[in-house]
């Protein structure tokens, strides 16, 4: 892959259509943990997909997979994926992908703060009262890791 140019830019990246910022950032991302491996010569090396280490991977494993979930129905997995990864439509991603101007990308309820994540589902007087206590924070991976911590020691 490195020959062909899987660097910034390289040929190996061919896709269909233009990517979306977000799933540049996920290449990108896919890109830098590719340039941690090391391949040698000398031994076999070969995928492995661990939910299905016989089977190997597909499409239709990995949804069977997300909806075998007893307790979260896949909606609300995917919103939870899409809220940590900062890949829901606040006016802030929508300012930084130029779908709306920057001027427009202040708060719907007019508090002055730029709606992003952590504005709009902690801090704003309107919207972000989620009423959940112990963190301090105004992150909101920090209220998720809390919450999972929680969970994991109930179970």
């Amino acid at each position: 892959m490195f020959l062909l140019g899987v660097e910034v830019g390289g040929e190996t990246w061919q896709w269909r259509r233009r990517l979306w910022a977000w799933e540049e950032e996920l290449v990108e991302e896919c890109r830098e943990l590719l340039l941690t491996i090391t391949l040698h010569e000398s031994s076999s090396n070969r995928w492995l997909w661990l939910p299905d280490q016989t089977g190997g991977y597909s499409v239709c494993g990995v949804y069977d997979m997300l909806t075998s979930q007893e307790h979260v129905p896949l909606k609300v997995s995917i919103f939870a994926w899409r809220l940590l990864r900062d890949h829901l439509p606040t006016k802030e991603n929508l300012a930084n992908r130029g779908i709306i101007s920057m001027e427009a990308q202040l708060c719907s309820v007019g508090c002055g703060h730029v709606e992003d994540l952590n504005h709009l589902f902690l801090s704003c007087p309107s919207f972000g009262a989620l009423g959940v206590e112990g963190v301090e924070s105004q992150v909101i991976s920090d209220h998720f890791f809390q919450f999972n911590l929680f969970i994991t020691q109930v179970d």
